[in-house]
């Protein structure tokens, strides 16, 4: 390592250094932001004000470009113009995979001078606190902490980048990633807070649901894996709770008996592979688009690979039967919830990777094939509404429908689509048809019970099926259709 011409910042030659460097700043900003606001708790004594004591660390990526940039069928790690790109960075040893892995891709394929040291943005006290009970027995407000302390600025924080708001011609400095520090903390604390668990416990392959039986079903999958020959070596319940391979039969039980799983809000479990990474999540969103946005804003900063939706639809079609199946191809979005940044004229194209092993997967669970899993498996556009009572406005939304050659109706799917789309996450929607509001075939709790007994277990199972086939094509499941012209290189 060489000092730059700034000398907080550090010349690194390797992306292992790089993040080491990154990692060390870090534990020394919020160490001592973290001794400090511990010292003011006791005797209110100020914090002595060091060089950039309570900092974020940047990572700072310099490219003057030499001749045509090298060509790659790689949706992400490209730089498309000669500039200087940073980014702010928290958890840098929780993000060293990602960082690493993004770094090799570009060191590899450009020349680029890489540096890192102290930014100009101070880490909010909020962030390095672990629970929060030792300020609420102290006696000391928010308000005086905010005055001593950096605290949240939610006004220079917002996903701006990813919404392609700023010009890029005018930036002195390029953004390398969609999320910079402060975004990324404030989503990790509101994960902790809507899921009940760590975010680090946060795998990067997501199926998202807006029904608990996903989740029983889920939970006896988990226990069948770490009981039997699988990779899985461990499952994290809501609370925390782990479940770990070698665990008696018994006791595993008594853990999952043990949850209070309706502490949180959209509570989720992590069934973890051997290999860090490789893991399948599972969240209950539970019902609306409002959920929908609000979790995946927040999922997003942990980058993972895709998202699928798995859960119930009502069909529009007479042809169909409850307990088929509908593979969104496209999305009639009516959820309102993102028009402000994501207009509803705007296209959702369907990920053609993503759709393939979704068809696939129902193929093999199901032992399906030909015209028969036709008549199981229907493709076309989804509805996705805000308002669960959109029957009763069948008569003022019969045209628009109509129009739109939709075969299903639910409340979440476009918009997980719309933000996966707005944040470079590979999405798929594959739902279960559970009544046929428009065909007299409505939820009557008898046949919805026998229903859900039957369908539930076998659409959970597609859905995790279709991630592990994914699993072998991460490198090309990030697709070039979500990138736009100004792209950060980071995907």
């Amino acid at each position: 390592m060489t000092l730059s011409s700034d000398d907080d910042f550090i010349v690194v030659t390797t992306p292992e250094a790089a993040v080491d460097r990154l990692a060390a700043l870090y534990e020394q900003a919020t160490s001592a932001l973290r001794s400090a606001l511990q010292q003011y708790l006791v005797d209110r004594q100020l914090p002595q004000d060091s060089h950039c004591a309570f900092r974020y660390p940047e990572l700072r990526l310099t490219y003057r470009a030499q001749g045509e940039a090298p060509s790659s069928i790689r949706a992400y790690a490209r730089l498309q113009e000669p500039g200087v790109y940073s980014i702010t960075v928290t958890q840098p040893e929780a993000f060293r995979r990602y960082l690493e892995s993004q770094l090799n891709h570009i060191m590899r394929d450009f020349t680029v001078v890489l540096e890192v040291g102290w930014s100009q943005v101070n880490i909010p006290y909020p962030y390095v606190v672990e629970q929060g009970d030792e300020l609420g027995s102290s006696g000391i407000t928010a308000r005086e902490l905010s005055q001593v302390f950096p605290s949240t600025d939610l006004s220079a924080t917002s996903d701006g980048t990813a919404d392609g708001l700023h010009d890029w011609q005018a930036l002195e400095q390029l953004p390398l990633s969609l999320f910079d520090a402060a975004r990324t903390d404030f989503s990790l604390r509101r994960l902790v807070h809507y899921t009940g668990s760590d975010w680090k416990h946060v795998q990067p392959w997501i199926l998202l649901t807006n029904y608990h039986r996903y989740v029983d079903q889920f939970i006896r999958h988990g226990l069948d894996m770490l009981q039997g020959n699988s990779r899985f070596q461990s499952m994290v319940l809501p609370g925390n709770v782990v479940i770990e391979r070698g665990m008696p039969a018994d006791e595993m039980q008594a853990l999952v008996d043990s949850v209070v799983w309706h502490r949180f809000q959209m509570p989720a479990y992590h069934l973890k592979a051997a290999e860090p990474g490789q893991g399948i999540t599972l969240v209950n969103i539970g019902v609306g688009p409002s959920n929908a946005k609000n979790i995946t804003d927040h999922l997003a900063v942990t980058r993972p690979h895709c998202w699928l939706m798995i859960g119930h639809c009502g069909g529009l079609r007479q042809s169909q039967v409850i307990g088929d199946y509908v593979l969104a191809h496209a999305y009639m979005r009516r959820d309102g919830i993102l028009d402000r940044v994501l207009p509803p004229n705007i296209p959702l194209p369907a990920l053609a990777e993503v759709q393939q092993v979704l068809q696939q997967a129902a193929a093999e669970i199901t032992g399906d094939e030909g015209d028969t899993l036709r008549r199981r498996l229907r493709t076309g556009t989804v509805l996705t509404y805000d308002d669960r009572n959109w029957e009763l406005r069948w008569a003022q939304e019969r045209s628009q429908i109509n129009l739109a050659r939709a075969i299903a109706v639910d409340m979440e799917s476009g918009t997980i689509a719309a933000q996966g789309y707005r944040f470079r996450v590979p999405y798929g929607t594959l739902l279960c048809v559970s009544d046929k509001p428009l065909h007299s075939e409505i939820k009557l709790p008898g046949a919805a019970g026998a229903f859900y007994e039957s369908a539930v277990t076998q659409h959970l199972h597609i859905g995790i099926r279709a991630l592990e086939l994914m699993r072998s094509e991460r490198y090309t499941l990030h697709s070039r259709k979500l990138r736009s012209f100004d792209e950060p290189p980071f995907r």
